[in-house]
């Protein structure tokens, strides 16, 4: 049995961390992008990783689900190895997981009903019926009821966001994984994309995993933060902690973004609220 730093069994689930990162090194050539990355991701809640563009942060979450193999290293799930799953486990496993891409990714030739049905007709044997109530739900509570037959390009940036996150959620995942979700967004469309992410955390009770480096949207979600820097974790912890570092690189990283530390309160969405 394989065990963690602090002796507890990589093999089996962990009662708080439901993502186990280990010695993950990778690189593309030359380009050295992730240099022995130790990171933990804690279950049902809102875990941010920070950084730089080209930090990193998206070669970190693909190794999650391993769209990406690393050189050496290892990703535990809720006592999985997910690097040493065959093919057809490997298929079954990334189910637990739910994307959520920078620019939503949908279909523009399709509704948004079609949009949310199509993941459902490719990996479910559910009838018509049965997927058309579970991408009405879908819809419902993210507020999008009466956008079944519009298609993306009738959409907001905001409202392309959320048909995206339903999409995402039609399979049910555990863990769902957004790509800069507030990228192109005004502030009155990203401060509704995070009580978005903080409504479906709650709703559907998955652990989330946002890649941002707009702190503003940061400290409004996360429950908790890691920043990447020159291919390591730099930090990692609550948001209070992140706050109080005075770590060089990322005290002026919060500085020069423009939100004040202390200003960071979280958005509690209200009961309901999409």
């Amino acid at each position: 049995m394989k065990l963690d730093h602090d002796g507890s069994p990589l093999e089996q689930p962990h009662p708080r961390w439901h993502v186990r990162v280990r010695g993950l090194d990778k690189s593309f050539g030359t380009n050295h992008v992730l240099d022995h990355i130790d990171l933990d991701i804690e279950r049902g809640k809102v875990n941010v990783i920070i950084g730089a563009s080209g930090a990193g942060k998206s070669v970190l979450i693909k190794h999650f689900m391993c769209l990406l193999r690393p050189d050496s290293g290892s990703v535990w799930v809720d006592g999985t190895d997910v690097f040493a799953l065959a093919t057809k486990p490997l298929a079954e496993f990334r189910r637990k997981f739910g994307l959520v891409f920078q620019f939503s990714a949908l279909f523009d030739s399709l509704t948004v009903e079609e949009n949310c049905a199509f993941p459902l007709k490719e990996h479910t044997g559910k009838n018509k019926a049965e997927i058309k109530e579970i991408v009405r739900d879908r819809l419902s509570a993210l507020g999008l009821d009466g956008t079944q037959r519009k298609y993306p390009g009738e959409l907001s940036g905001g409202m392309r966001k959320r048909v995206g996150l339903a999409r995402a959620l039609v399979l049910e995942p555990e863990i769902l994984m957004f790509d800069e979700p507030t990228t192109g967004l005004d502030p009155l469309a990203t401060r509704n994309v995070d009580e978005m992410i903080l409504a479906a955390c709650a709703r559907y009770k998955v652990t989330s995993v946002v890649i941002s480096h707009d702190m503003a949207s940061v400290f409004r979600i996360a429950d908790r933060i890691a920043m990447i820097h020159e291919h390591k974790i730099l930090a990692a912890g609550t948001v209070a902690e992140i706050q109080a570092s005075r770590e060089p690189y990322l005290y002026e990283f919060i500085r020069t973004s423009g939100v004040a530390a202390a200003s960071g309160a979280r958005v509690v969405p209200e009961a309901g609220a999409p």
